[in-house]
């Protein structure tokens, strides 16, 4: 999954059914149309616009900002048939409920963070002028088990980096499936031209703190009681590979 689409769209109607579109995730072309209140000719012009330039595209007769999706790898987990693809729109619901139940179980402050805010906009995929968000997903029988989120700010001096969380949900541990989601994620940031990816743990999740070393991931640095979990301060450990 590829981000496309400029921000410059030649037309400021465009970029107003842009901008809509993406804070949305999703929406049919007449709700949109009668939301901004453009005349149906001009609404189809630049939809039809939107869509050869490779910005919009529509599916299941909703209109959604355009993504390049890369292949779907699927493979046997020990046993388990597993699928790893570019999250979708309606995978929302499944995904948060997944870093949810890995961000409570390992204290993972990170993607509790990447969870509430998915909740609150109910959009997975952002683009726009100041980031840009994008979910990778490991599906079994077409159910989210694992993620890797990789969240970039498009600001000039960061513009380098990408804030990378990862998770599977406990029961399906053990089986690869992490090491795939964390070479699909570390393989879209090196094409997009990012140069490093970061994160940052609690220093009581050792686990986590293990899997990214064992990943080629370094420490950086550590703010001590950063965090404050069940009454007792704890570290953070500030992690981070270059690409």
């Amino acid at each position: 999954m590829e981000l496309t689409g400029e921000f410059e769209f030649g037309h400021e109607d465009r970029g107003e059914i842009y901008d809509y579109v993406e804070r949305h995730g999703s929406i049919k072309p007449k709700r949109l149309r009668r939301a901004l209140d453009i005349d149906p000719r001009a609404f189809g012009h630049h939809i039809a616009i939107l869509k050869r330039d490779g910005v919009l595209e529509e599916v299941d007769g909703e209109l959604r900002v355009a993504f390049e999706e890369v292949d779907e790898e699927e493979f046997s987990a020990a046993g388990v048939d597993c699928t790893i693809r570019g999250a979708r729109q309606e995978d929302l619901t499944g995904l948060v409920g997944a870093i949810r139940e890995v961000a409570e179980e390992g204290a993972y402050i990170e993607a509790e963070t990447v969870a509430d805010v998915v909740d609150h906009e109910e959009v997975l995929i952002r683009h726009n002028e100041l980031e840009s968000r994008v979910f990778f997903v490991a599906t079994v029988e077409e159910e989210v088990v694992g993620w890797v989120h990789l969240n970039v700010p498009e600001v000039g001096k960061l513009r380098h980096t990408a804030r990378l969380t990862l998770g599977v949900l406990p029961e399906y541990r053990g089986r690869g499936i992490g090491g795939r989601l964390m070479e699909r994620g570390v393989d879209w940031a090196s094409e997009s031209d990012y140069e490093k990816i970061y994160n940052s743990i609690p220093s009581t999740n050792q686990a986590a703190i293990q899997f990214l070393a064992g990943h080629g991931w370094e420490t950086e640095a550590i703010r001590e009681d950063h965090y404050k979990l069940d009454d007792d301060y704890v570290d953070e450990v500030m992690m981070a590979r270059w690409l």
